[in-house]
């Protein structure tokens, strides 16, 4: 592959958050390895590497407390950043988990004391996001959870919680912002157990809502794998849905914490895959949205490896998306991939009446037949495997 071709456009659609890039390199059992950076620092250096967005939390941007004259302010001198670098703001989001009040939750805390800052905090932050042009508001419930389960009755908890989004939904509408919402689901940390812990479970979530059409997913990398699950099967249920309507991107190690890795970095087939799924090479359509690494550099880097790390994460897609491009024209890929049509059973299958029912029971199967034949499925990994190698 020509190097260029790994270079960003604005098509490619990358993003990257404030807090990704600007992530110090602090963690529980160490202080800060790097030196902090300001947001129109970071847009300027993102622009450099070429990428095409970047999205923020509230305090992100703007910290906890200020005036409204400092905040205005602030968001001026960013906006300006933002036109000097030829950069967007595609998704913004409220941190409901950072602060004190917040330890027992934010939506779903029992204190209506809690719930009304935060329902606050979310109506300045939604403000924030529409005067910068965000489309899409991420929510993540990082304290909306438990350590001890006697506390709450999870239905109270999963009522509040729809209490709020559909709140926020209509200040949105009444507000006139072309704004829809996200959430973001997660199994734990910092809880014990979050509430709505999968991608499947905001989905049905998200069927219980009275402005359900304006509500979708943002499924993560990470958090689909510390449950154990399959990213591309989650991402494919909410492209089936309609719902998928933004995305982080990152790797992750089975089974630990949440570790925000460089995307690409761990599991390369669940990474191709999911990319595979999102760009449409197999035939499916294409995500058209925002391509958000979610994803932090190692502690060990200064700030040079941080943006090593944020070309790295799009140097990786890119070639993850050459590479299933390839592997899908392949003419035996292509063959053994192939769907099975019999055009006596395709019209039975689907739309019961009694009349189908009837002629299915009346079609010869032979069971142990079918089950005999061999479907080369080896045969198709292998091939993944190799175009994954560059040996094809």
């Amino acid at each position: 592959m020509i190097i260029d071709a790994l270079q960003p456009t604005a098509d490619d659609r990358f993003t990257f958050g404030l807090w990704t890039v600007g992530n110090p390199g602090s963690d529980p059992f160490g202080l800060a390895v790097r030196a902090s950076m300001t947001p129109t620092h970071i847009v300027a250096k993102l622009a450099e590497c070429g990428a095409w967005g970047v999205n923020l939390h509230d305090n992100d941007l703007v910290p906890f407390g200020a005036s409204a004259a400092e905040r205005d302010a602030i968001v001026s001198e960013f906006k300006a950043a933002l036109k000097v670098h030829g950069m967007v703001v595609p998704m913004a989001t409220t941190n409901l988990f950072s602060h004190p009040c917040f330890k027992d939750g934010a939506f779903t805390a029992d204190d209506p004391r809690v719930r009304a800052f935060a329902l606050r905090k979310a109506m300045d932050g939604i403000d924030l996001g529409a005067e910068l042009g965000a489309a899409t508001y991420v929510f993540w419930g990082g304290r909306e959870g438990t350590e001890v389960d006697a506390s709450r009755d999870p239905r109270t908890a999963i009522g509040r919680m729809r209490d709020a989004i559909d709140f926020l939904c209509d200040y949105v509408k009444d507000r006139g912002y072309a704004m829809r919402f996200a959430l973001e689901a997660k199994p734990n940390e910092p809880r014990g157990d979050l509430y709505l812990a999968t991608t499947g479970h905001m989905l049905h979530f998200i069927s219980t809502l009275r402005n359900e059409a304006m509500v979708g997913v943002n499924p993560e990398v990470a958090h689909e794998t510390m449950a154990g699950l399959s990213m591309t099967h989650a991402v494919g249920q909410a492209m089936e849905a309609g719902k998928l309507f933004h995305i982080d991107l990152n790797g992750q190690k089975a089974g630990r914490f949440d570790q925000d890795l460089r995307f690409g970095s761990e599991d390369l087939k669940q990474a191709f895959l999911l990319v595979r799924l999102l760009e449409g090479s197999a035939g499916g359509a294409r995500y058209d949205g925002p391509r958000h690494f979610d994803a932090h550099a190692y502690r060990t880097e200064d700030e040079d490896g941080v943006w090593e790390f944020a070309r790295g994460c799009m140097r990786t897609y890119k070639l993850l998306a050459a590479r299933a491009a390839a592997f899908d024209a392949d003419p035996e890929v292509q063959d053994l991939i192939a769907e099975r049509t019999d055009p006596q059973l395709d019209p039975l299958l689907a739309d019961y009446s009694p009349q189908k029912a009837a002629a299915l029971r009346a079609v010869t199967l032979d069971p142990e037949a079918i089950g005999q034949r061999g479907l080369q499925r080896e045969r198709l990994d292998q091939i993944m495997t190799e175009y994954l190698l560059g040996a094809r």
